[in-house]
């Protein structure tokens, strides 16, 4: 790889992602970073540390090398036109008062699961597929909690939209961007319901639990089978 741009290690002096800032400092150093390596950071999905990369404007290029036991992995890189492409997809960073107020206009909770922990603002329609060209519209955004967030990240990455041509259609009757209405998760035939017990309810979800221990099903399993009843 040739020599690293000064406007582009500059720029990543900038970055304040833990994820980000692993992996660019990794190439920076190695010319590099694979899997393995940061997941033995602690970082378990390597597609998204190289997402947030992405997304804070660093292309990267995905080779595949060997890992230690010898087995096929990928690993990251800069492309030769670094220096091209540098900032031209990066992310826009919200500032921290429109993100308390996206926060606080969603009742400060996750607008899917309920919890009020670790809430992060999310692009509705994700930013891969659309960028931000859909920032002005009104519900843009919604607030997830970092499981969910995590959850519907996997989901897209595994979606055939996402390999494909990019369509926002179909990202807008999805799941993950429209929980009050939607035809699908990430084009499956599917339906869900993600829920929190708080406080005193966590009573109720023990009786749940006790009982589906007792009759050898999982506590969604119960759920379901007290709805039908």
């Amino acid at each position: 790889m040739s020599e690293i741009p000064n406007e582009v290690l500059e720029r990543i002096k900038t970055v304040t992602n833990k994820r980000a800032r692993f992996v660019l400092d990794r190439i920076v150093k190695n010319g590099t970073v694979t899997t393995e390596e940061i997941n033995q950071a602690g970082y378990d999905h390597p597609p998204r540390a190289a997402r947030d990369v992405r997304e804070l404007g660093f292309p990267l290029k995905t080779v595949k090398v060997k890992a230690s036991n010898g087995r096929s992995i990928a690993a990251y890189t800069f492309p030769p036109e670094i220096e091209l492409a540098i900032g031209k997809l990066g992310r826009q960073q919200l500032p921290k008062k429109l993100r308390d107020r996206i926060i606080e206009a969603a009742g400060n909770h996750c607008q899917i699961c309920g919890s009020d922990h670790n809430l992060q603002v999310d692009h509705r329609i994700p930013y891969e597929v659309a960028g931000e060209s859909l920032n002005a519209e009104k519900d843009s955004w919604q607030v997830l909690c970092g499981s969910c967030n995590r959850k519907k990240s996997w989901d897209c990455e595994h979606c055939k939209n996402w390999t494909g041509p990019k369509k926002v259609k179909i990202c807008r009757s999805c799941y993950w961007a429209a929980q009050e209405k939607y035809s699908h998760i990430a084009m499956r035939e599917e339906r869900r319901v993600d829920l929190i017990w708080n406080g005193e309810e966590i009573h109720e979800y023990e009786k749940i639990q006790s009982q589906a221990k007792n009759e050898g099903r999982s506590i969604a399993e119960s759920i379901k089978l007290k709805l039908k009843d």
